[in-house]
């Protein structure tokens, strides 16, 4: 007999809280890394020993330290406990904080920032989500994570100027190791324990997979773009808070240029968002907002010593950057097939912490051996290496992702089951997994007949 959910159902309320907790978790702790990112250049290029190798490698090591060990710890929480490799990641997390607060040169804050990135609990965290959702509510479960680490940065990057002027970068430091030790007791107590741990091919990396993602162009083409977006970001923030402050802007009064430009450059996004998903003109907007960040590149080159000439190009930045993080992730989700797409999110979330580490190394080295318009040239020479590979891509399927739980059925019936659904309008692709209970489907959300599905799924379930 084959067991089905209905997929119009909403959300438990276990899994409700299970969702809102673990986002709580992923908020509180990017909250703090973000907060760093406009103040770690001007608050560490005064520490002894600093130059601006070491302040961009400061920078960026998290990035390293994170995407060495976050599919390690991801595959560890397969084998034991999910909330102890968590709490475990946690730990490390605050002892990097704690060493980095407590640095009186910046060979001490590039330890903390090296300790603080083998917290590398991302994988874990994604895990045990999939243990406390049914499978039908999991991408939505997902989506909220996703927007609690977008709403934490642009809170973050607005609060750290803030808290820096007045506490400096250790009380920074300090801050962030807080909100982890906060983080403990939500993931002790207040999240769900699972009744089983499994493997979640939609949310885990499965190293079996591993080369048939790498042998997926466009996937290729996706995760060099994540490299690429978080290797500009960290290259451009070695010095344009320095640029803000020599052009005349305190430091304290940073937060006056990043809350409007973040604001004003989410606004405009939204409407680009709308046309690439319901108009279908995802590729058009996707090369549109790389092509404008290598104009804001550009522009940072011509106008980085001009205070209106900065912001504006700030704007223009975080227009190109804020479209491209939002639509990223979700040509991921259309292009992997469904069975593995979570191990196309753990290679596309390493070739983002690997992008991140290398775009602040390099900037810092950059900027110390050649000037600040080596490191926009650079940011720029990446931006259109982008276009041109994302000229190249496939038009993306507008497939959504659906899962189905189905207890074990003979494989004879597997066929006939997945012949059948394919019938079923909307219905694109289906991979079975018996051993894992799952079904894996891809949708196309405007034409999938939603009644036709649940009349489907309890016909076979009658049987």
């Amino acid at each position: 007999m084959t067991q089905v959910q209905d997929i119009t159902s909403p959300m438990t309320a276990m899994e409700k809280r299970a969702t809102v907790s673990l986002a709580s978790i992923y908020a509180l702790r990017m909250l703090g890394l973000f907060m760093l990112l406009p103040v770690l250049s001007l608050f560490t290029e005064q520490m002894p020993g600093a130059t601006p190798k070491l302040v961009g490698l400061t920078m960026g090591i998290y990035g390293l330290t994170q995407a060495i060990l976050q599919i390690p710890f991801g595959l560890l929480s397969d084998r034991i406990s999910r909330k102890a490799v968590i709490i475990i990641g946690l730990l490390l997390f605050i002892l990097g904080s704690v060493i980095a607060a407590l640095a009186t040169d910046i060979y001490g804050v590039l330890l903390g920032r090296a300790i603080q990135g083998c917290g590398a609990i991302s994988a874990a965290v994604m895990a045990l989500l999939a243990d406390l959702t049914q499978e039908v509510h999991r991408t939505k479960a997902m989506a909220t994570i996703g927007a609690s680490i977008g709403v934490s940065f642009g809170v973050a990057i607005t609060m750290g100027p803030i808290i820096a002027h007045q506490f400096g970068i250790s009380g920074i430091f300090w801050i962030i190791a807080l909100l982890a030790t906060l983080a403990i007791p939500v993931i002790r107590f207040v999240v769900p324990n699972p009744t089983k741990i499994k493997i979640h091919r939609d949310a885990e990396y499965i190293p079996s997979e591993l080369s048939t993602v790498i042998k997926n162009p466009d996937l290729l083409r996706l995760n060099y773009g994540i490299f690429a977006l978080h290797l500009i970001l960290m290259a451009s923030f070695v010095v344009v808070p320095l640029l803000l402050r020599d052009a005349g802007l305190d430091s304290g009064r940073h937060w006056l240029v990043y809350l409007p430009v973040l604001v004003t450059s989410m606004a405009v996004m939204i409407p680009f968002i709308i046309i690439a998903e319901k108009k279908r003109q995802m590729k058009k907007v996707f090369i549109g907002a790389i092509s404008i960040l290598l104009l804001a590149n550009i522009g940072f080159l011509i106008f980085h010593d001009q205070l209106i000439g900065l912001i504006a190009c700030l704007w223009l930045f975080f227009c190109g950057f804020n479209l491209l993080e939002a639509t990223l992730p979700s040509l991921i989700s259309k292009t992997a097939p469904g069975d593995l797409k979570g191990t196309a999110m753990g290679i596309y979330s390493s070739s983002q912490f690997i992008g991140a580490f290398l775009g602040g190394a390099s900037g810092g080295w950059l900027y110390g051996e050649y000037g600040v318009g080596a490191v926009f040239i650079f940011s720029a020479a990446v931006a259109a290496s982008w276009i041109l590979l994302a000229s190249f891509m496939s038009t993306p399927r507008y497939w959504a992702n659906l899962l189905l739980s189905l207890e074990t059925i003979p494989p004879e019936q597997g066929a006939a089951f997945s012949q059948q659904l394919l019938k079923v309008s909307g219905v694109e692709e289906v991979r079975l997994h018996f051993a894992e209970n799952a079904a894996y489907l891809k949708v196309d959300s405007q034409k999938l007949d939603k009644q036709a599905l649940s009349h489907f799924l309890k016909h076979w379930q009658s049987h």
